[in-house]
C-alpha cells in the first residue's frame, strides 16, 4: 500500500511538472530555432527559392523531432499545391459592339489561349462604391471564366491595378472599366502560362476523445527575400516576420508532444506565401472543414515588447469571438495579459493568415506584440535575430501554451466569427 501511495504520488508530481511550460519551453530552444530560421543563409525565406526550401526542410525536421504526424493524407510535413502565373502578349475585348482600349481592361489569364463569346464567361459587377479590391480578389480564387465589369469611379485604383501580376489558383478573369450592362461580349487573349510550386509545412498530435476536432497553432514562415541593398545588407532576414512566430509554432509543437495527447487534435503549420497574398493559408484552409476547426491560434511577430511592456500581446478581432476571454481566463493568477488589437485603423484581423478561416466562421485570430505605429525594423533588412528579445518572447509561448489549456482539453470552445 505504501509503495502504492509513493508511486501515485511520484506521477502525480511529474505529471504537474510536465504541464508546467517553463520545463519544456526553454529560452535556449526558442533562441537557436529563431537563429537558424532567420540566418543570411536562408536568404529572406522568398517563396520559390532554394532557401525556402531548405527552411521549410528545416521545420519539417524539427516537427519530426518533435514526434508529431503529418496531416492525414500526406506522407510527410510537406503539403504541397500549384498556383500559375501568366503573362499575356496579346488581348482584345468588345463590349456591345465597342472595342475597348487596352488601358479599359486587364486580363489574369489561367490558361494559353481564351477566346470569349456570349456564355463563355459569367459576368459580374462592381457597383460604385463597393470594395473594388474585395470583389476582384474574390475571383482570383475561383477557377471558372469571370468577366468583371467595373464603375467607372474605380479608374484610378483600377489604373494601378491594371498592372499587378501574382501567381493563382487557376481560371481566366477579365477586369473592364464600363457603365455598361453587357449583353454581348467576344474577347481573346494570348498568354505564357508559368506553373509554380509551393508548400506549407503541417504536422499534428491525433486527439484521444475529440478527435475530429482541431485546434491550430500557425505562423507564415516566409519573408521578402533578397532586396536592394542598405548599408551593404540586401537579406530581409524577417526574424520578427515572422520567424518569430515559426519558432512559437515549433516550440509549442514539441511541448505538446512531451505534454501527451490532449482531447482534442492539435494541428501544428507553418504557411508558405504570406507576404504575397497569403496563398498557404487559403490552400490549406481549403483542405480543412471549418465546420471541424475549434480554435486558430495564428502567431505573428512576437520578438518585440507590446505597446504595453513584457508579459503582454494583443489578440486581432477580439471583440468578434470570445477566444480572447477565454485565453485570459487560463491565465488568472499570472502576470500575463491578453488584450484587444490596439491599432483597429489597420485591420490586422483580415491581414494575415488567420482571416481565411476567419471568414468561414472559425475563431481565428492572431497574437501578436508588433507596435505597427513605430515597428521600425519592419520590412527592413535590419529584421534581425540580434533585435529581438529572447526572454520575453519565450515568456509569451509560454503564455499561449497555458492560456490554450481548456480549448485543447476540450472543455471550452470559442463562440464562432459570425456574419463575415
Amino acid at each position: 500500500m505504501r509503495y502504492l501511495l509513493i508511486v501515485l504520488f511520484l506521477s502525480g508530481q511529474l505529471s504537474g511538472s510536465a504541464q508546467k511550460p517553463d520545463k519544456w519551453i526553454k529560452e535556449k530552444q526558442v533562441a537557436s530555432i529563431l537563429r537558424t530560421l532567420s540566418a543570411d543563409e536562408m536568404q529572406g525565406r522568398r517563396p520559390g527559392t532554394p532557401a525556402m526550401d531548405k527552411a521549410a526542410a528545416f521545420i519539417a525536421s524539427e516537427f519530426k523531432k518533435a514526434g508529431l504526424e503529418p496531416l492525414k493524407g500526406n506522407s510527410d510535413f510537406l503539403q504541397r499545391f500549384d498556383m500559375i502565373s501568366a503573362e499575356t502578349s496579346s488581348r482584345s475585348l468588345i463590349i456591345n459592339g465597342r472595342k475597348l482600349d487596352n488601358n479599359e481592361f486587364t486580363v489574369f489569364a489561367g490558361e494559353e489561349n481564351i477566346k470569349w463569346e456570349a456564355g463563355a464567361a459569367e459576368i459580374k459587377y462592381i457597383k460604385a462604391g463597393e470594395n473594388f479590391g474585395q470583389k476582384v480578389f474574390a475571383e482570383f480564387q475561383g477557377s471558372g471564366n469571370v468577366l468583371l465589369i467595373a464603375d467607372t469611379s474605380f479608374t484610378r485604383i483600377f489604373n494601378r491595378f491594371r498592372n499587378f501580376r501574382s501567381p493563382r489558383w487557376g481560371g481566366n478573369v477579365i477586369v473592364a472599366l464600363s457603365q455598361e450592362t453587357v449583353y454581348r461580349y467576344q474577347a481573346e487573349a494570348i498568354s505564357t502560362i508559368k506553373k509554380i510550386s509551393y508548400a506549407n509545412v503541417a504536422g499534428m498530435i491525433p486527439g484521444k476523445s475529440k478527435t475530429d476536432e482541431a485546434v491550430s497553432f500557425s505562423a507564415h514562415y516566409d519573408h521578402l527575400g533578397i532586396g536592394k541593398p542598405v548599408e551593404n545588407d540586401s537579406i530581409f532576414n524577417g526574424a520578427n516576420d515572422d520567424a518569430s512566430g515559426t519558432t512559437a509554432v515549433i516550440a509549442l509543437a514539441s511541448y505538446f508532444k512531451k505534454l501527451g495527447p490532449q482531447e482534442r487534435t492539435l494541428v501544428f503549420v507553418a504557411f508558405t506565401a504570406e507576404e504575397s497574398g497569403g496563398f498557404g493559408s487559403t490552400y490549406f484552409s481549403r483542405q480543412m472543414d471549418p465546420a471541424k476547426v475549434v480554435a486558430m491560434f495564428n502567431i505573428e511577430m512576437i520578438g518585440t515588447d507590446s505597446k504595453w511592456g513584457k508579459n503582454s500581446a494583443y489578440i486581432t478581432g477580439y471583440d468578434k469571438t470570445d477566444f480572447g476571454k477565454l485565453l485570459q481566463a487560463d491565465l488568472t493568477g499570472s502576470s500575463f495579459t491578453f488584450s484587444p488589437d490596439p491599432y483597429p485603423d489597420q485591420n490586422l484581423f483580415y491581414r494575415s493568415d488567420n482571416a481565411t478561416l476567419a471568414r468561414l466562421g472559425v475563431p481565428a485570430h492572431t497574437i501578436s506584440t508588433s507596435k505597427m505605429d513605430s515597428e521600425k525594423f519592419y520590412h527592413t533588412v535590419n529584421d534581425e535575430f540580434e533585435t529581438l528579445d529572447m526572454k520575453n518572447m519565450t515568456q509569451i509561448i509560454r503564455a499561449i501554451a497555458i492560456s490554450s489549456k481548456g480549448i485543447v482539453s476540450g472543455k471550452v470552445a470559442p463562440t464562432r466569427v459570425v456574419g463575415e
